[in-house]
């Protein structure tokens, strides 16, 4: 039967039982290139489904099912294609896995063909693992240069405090105390999300503050950041609103449908102004964005309605 009129019958058929199919052009042993395929693919599983089709295609079978071992040897599929049913056949394929074919016949000529496949295999295999090791290496250097950032802003204040300090033991001890809790949280990945009480974190972020300000909290809800972070974030929030001569602090921290919330509002002079500040504007503000990207967070910070300043930190709920 000439390929168009085949073409023709299973479309007629098709539309028979009531459904429209996409129908590709036919695939022979003789047109079989699956070294094509597997080449010019975006990446190496999106090719090995190409291949897994236009196998099934050259072999009239009802289904393809390639099988490799994983990192761990156990066998599993790697690409499919059809209804797996029918009588099967297996080709094995060396150290590139297994072909199984449903209710189809092997072709020798599509066996030595994909058995042509284990170079390319191996070297686009090689190329990805290459990008994700790169990629991993940027994501660590990048929460390198967030801790070295951190250990470096955090210490400042307990090591200018033994400086001057007629005891300088104890702040000392706070700077190595807080260098321990920071190397923890560096170790922490987050990938996994953990949720941290607010108020516990801005009792001690409150208790190093050396200022006298007023500080009210309406904590409905934890947030999803490790504590040390989390208090980080706070630290330089509360010291920053310090920093502006603000007299009252109202922290606030909510959940809504497909968000958690952190409000940090202060009577400071506002954004406008920040040639008043006392230390300068934006005290560990930079620091603090990073640090919150890296946990899927944004922090902003925007004037507020009856003046002053808000800080607003949101981390948007992971869809499934």
């Amino acid at each position: 039967m000439p390929p168009s009129t085949a073409v023709a019958e299973r479309t007629s058929n098709a539309r028979a039982r009531g459904s429209l199919t996409l129908v590709r052009p036919d695939v022979d042993a003789g047109t079989f290139d699956p070294v094509l395929a597997l080449a010019t693919a975006d990446d190496l599983a999106s090719g090995m489904a190409e291949v897994a089709e236009e196998s099934r295609l050259a072999c009239g079978a009802a289904g393809v099912e390639w099988w490799a071992a994983g990192d761990d040897g156990i066998p599993e599929l790697v690409a499919a294609a059809g209804v797996a049913r029918g009588l099967r056949q297996r080709l094995p394929l060396a150290d590139t896995g297994v072909f199984v074919l449903h209710d189809g016949r092997a072709d020798p000529r599509v066996e030595s063909r994909l058995l042509s496949l284990r170079p390319i295999i191996r070297r686009r295999a090689a190329e990805e693992r290459l990008a994700k090791t790169a990629i991993e290496l940027a994501r660590r250097n990048q929460a390198l240069e967030d801790f070295t950032a951190l250990v470096a802003h955090e210490l400042k204040t307990p090591l200018n405090v033994a400086l001057v300090a007629d005891e300088p033991l104890r702040p000392v001890e706070e700077a190595l105390d807080l260098v321990d809790s920071l190397l923890e949280a560096a170790q922490s990945e987050p990938a996994e999300r953990t949720f941290t009480s607010v108020a516990e974190c801005l009792e001690q972020a409150a208790g190093a503050l050396d200022a006298d300000v007023e500080i009210t909290a309406d904590l409905g809800t934890s947030l999803p950041l490790p504590p040390v972070q989390l208090r980080t974030i706070l630290r330089n929030l509360l010291s920053n609103a310090v920093a502006a001569g603000a007299r009252h602090v109202h922290v606030a921290a909510a959940r809504t449908p497909g968000s958690w919330w952190l409000l940090v509002d202060d009577d400071g002079v506002g954004l406008a102004r920040e040639d008043q500040y006392a230390q300068g504007s934006g005290v560990g503000l930079s620091l603090c964005r990073r640090i919150a990207g890296r946990f899927d967070g944004l922090l902003k910070l925007t004037p507020h309605p009856s003046g002053g300043t808000r800080a607003t930190l949101e981390f948007v709920e992971a869809r499934p």
